[in-house]
């Protein structure tokens, strides 16, 4: 049955988005490869967003916690079924896109479901929604691969009295750091940087990190990055050319049980690429109409954070999302549905909660 959009992608700005068509009336094929949510399954067990409840509420549905605190990942998980079954969204998940044809106004999308099964889409107009998080940015570094080294951190519990070099100095790394040395870990960061950055830091994160490091609690290693990695134990390049002149030294050897690598991630491209979307810029972010959020492939439309690209210096979240489903959502009504009514309270919080919000003040 054709239907007026195909939505690809059920994260929070996904589902958001889906709430826009329905509600403005136009019907949806919504495509998900995993669960709703998939990035947030990936997370460490009992990890915070770095956001407060109010700049990640979608579809104007607020988060109640019982102590007004910032939710878990496992908090946000519950609040999205909570959003698809009040709303009663149509998701079709564990299904992944296989290929894309046809053209503005007649679009096909071939998937492949989890029993193995080939099911095709019919839509009108396109959507992206498949986020910025699907792929682990690797270093390509002898050892990266083994067993005892990981790109996501799980839990502090794997980690209680042992050896951990974490390697990054953003957000993820520093509360790794923190959360794995309460655990009982000894827990030891190295960081390309002269010292962690207090302002691209969470304050709170980077005062108990500043506090820990100065009393030896964790060992910091700056100007450095790991050449190689081995069974207990990674080999340290320092950098050079830091605040003090050092120069580049002879690598050396830091003892370590287990290696956590916050590198960042990269998006997938593939759905992209069928559709012909250009990539631009250092990010290769793809091209979009940012009035429309229409890209330059006709009818293809791109919302989220995959409108940053890969993102090394963050500037799209689901905080600054949120407008993005606004503007694809009247784009398409406007050729689809003239007498649509897309209200701004459909997305985001409740009005009476919203406040400006830009992408520094969320950074």
């Amino acid at each position: 049955m054709k239907r007026d959009v195909i939505l690809v992608g059920a994260g929070p700005v996904g589902i958001e988005m889906a709430a826009v068509l329905k509600r403005s009336g136009l019907s949806v094929h919504h495509i998900e490869a995993g669960p709703i949510g998939a990035t947030i399954t990936r997370w460490p067990r009992n990890t915070r967003f770095f956001s407060s409840p109010e700049w990640i509420a979608i579809a104007g549905i607020p988060i109640q916690t019982a102590g007004q605190e910032i939710v878990t990942g496992e908090d946000y998980l519950a609040y999205l079924r909570q959003v698809v079954e009040i709303l009663d969204l149509e998701i079709n998940t564990y299904q992944t896109v296989d290929g894309i044809s046809g053209k503005r106004g007649a679009f096909t999308v071939s998937a492949t479901t989890l029993a193995g099964e080939m099911v095709a889409y019919e839509g009108s107009r396109l959507v992206f929604a498949t986020g910025d998080m699907n792929f682990v940015r690797p270093l390509e570094i002898p050892g990266e691969n083994l067993p005892h080294v990981t790109h996501l951190w799980s839990d502090p519990h794997l980690y209680f009295r042992k050896k951990l070099l974490i390697v990054g100095g953003r957000n993820s790394a520093v509360e790794a750091a923190i959360r794995s040395w309460r655990a009982g870990a000894d827990v030891t960061i190295s960081y390309r940087g002269d010292a962690l950055d207090e302002k691209r830091l969470i304050s709170r994160l980077w005062l108990e990190t500043d506090l820990l490091i100065k009393n030896g609690q964790i060992q910091f290693l700056p100007r450095t990055v790991p050449v190689a990695i081995g069974p207990g134990s990674v080999t340290l390049r320092r950098t050079g050319g830091g605040t003090g002149g050092d120069s580049p030294a002879d690598p050396f050897d830091v003892a370590a049980d287990f290696v956590y690598l916050a590198t960042g991630f990269t998006m997938d491209r593939r759905l992209y690429e069928m559709c012909g979307i250009s990539m631009e810029g250092t990010e290769r972010q793809p091209h979009v109409d940012t009035a429309t959020m229409e890209s330059d492939a006709p009818g293809v439309y791109v919302v989220g954070t995959a409108c940053g690209g890969d993102q090394h210096g963050y500037s799209v979240f689901i905080t600054t999302s949120h407008e993005h489903c606004l503007k694809a959502a009247r784009s398409i009504a406007a050729d689809l549905a003239p007498t649509a009514s897309i209200e701004d309270g459909w997305v985001g919080n409740l009005p009476a909660r919203d406040y400006p919000l830009s992408s520094g003040d969320v950074e």
